[in-house]
């Protein structure tokens, strides 16, 4: 057995054994621990949240039963039961209605975002289509974060993402790139952490 699987089999294994319903939650705790984006009583806002892992580790362990959770996927949540902190949105994030919703119950601290196009294994197709979605967020972003909050995406490497860090650094002080441990060795994923929103 490869490396690569057994350390997926170690963050999948570990996720079920925590509780939680996929290993992603493993790249936001790297992430949180690194930038510290979040701090208990934030106002946090999960776009393409399902399954859950993201949403769940954010109520359990940064949060800390203090703050708020809009969670919001065109699945929804696997979370059962769901925490009392989390208000879960089914639905496109970028439609009227929901965008709605969401000016309603932010601003937020900090928005986190682990969405993923549906892909094709056309790796230019896919990155483009990332490179959308990832711009998408950052756009819902200038509206919905408060001055100083913070954002993470997950963006496909080898398509748009250095238009996409440059738009981010007119929008936060620091815009760091960070690909955790917990990335398949494989995956061609990163993630792009924009610090201290500045003022409109």
């Amino acid at each position: 057995m490869g490396k690569n699987r057994e350390q997926a089999d170690h963050y999948t294994k570990k996720a079920k054994k925590e509780g939680y319903p996929a290993r992603s939650v493993y790249k936001l705790e790297e992430i949180q621990q690194k930038f510290h984006m979040i701090k208990p009583g934030d106002k946090v806002l999960d776009i393409g949240a399902a399954p859950g892992s993201w949403t769940l580790y954010t109520h359990r362990k940064l949060i800390k039963g203090t703050g708020s959770i809009v969670s919001v996927d065109l699945k929804p949540l696997e979370l059962n039961p769901l925490p009392p902190t989390v208000t879960p949105l089914i639905g496109d994030a970028f439609s009227e209605e929901n965008l709605k919703v969401m000016t309603e119950l932010g601003p937020y601290d900090c928005i986190i975002s682990d969405a993923a196009p549906a892909t094709t294994g056309i790796r230019s197709v896919d990155t483009m289509k990332s490179q959308g979605l990832a711009e998408s967020v950052v756009y819902v972003a200038q509206s919905q974060l408060k001055t100083h909050g913070n954002l993470v995406i997950k963006i496909f490497q080898g398509g748009g993402e250095q238009e996409v860090i440059k738009n981010m650094r007119t929008i936060f002080a620091k815009v760091k790139p960070l690909k955790p441990k917990a990335c398949r060795n494989e995956s061609f994923e990163l993630f792009l952490v924009g610090l201290d929103k500045l003022e409109s």
